[in-house]
């Protein structure tokens, strides 16, 4: 299994929104949130089986998270099935 990365630059409003619309995906492998800067500030492994009860500690944690700064950058690292 291979992997690739993106990256997006995001605000911090839209923090959270697309958080989770990475993770509805399904492809993604490991959502890492950077500041401008690029100091991380949260990396989340995201496993097939993340739903409901797990995931709801880690998006409180993005909401927090999207508090501290204006601007974001988002590193994805996707599957790619072979």
């Amino acid at each position: 299994m291979s992997s690739n990365k993106n990256e997006f630059k995001v605000k911090g409003e839209e923090l959270l929104k697309k958080i989770k619309e990475l993770i509805h995906e399904g492809n993604v492998r490991k959502i890492i949130i950077k500041n401008e800067e690029g100091k991380t500030y949260l990396e989340i492994p995201v496993t097939i089986g993340i739903v409901g009860a797990i995931i709801a500690p880690v998006l409180a944690a993005v909401g927090a998270i999207a508090a501290l700064a204006a601007n974001f950058k988002i590193e994805v690292i996707k599957r790619e099935d072979q």
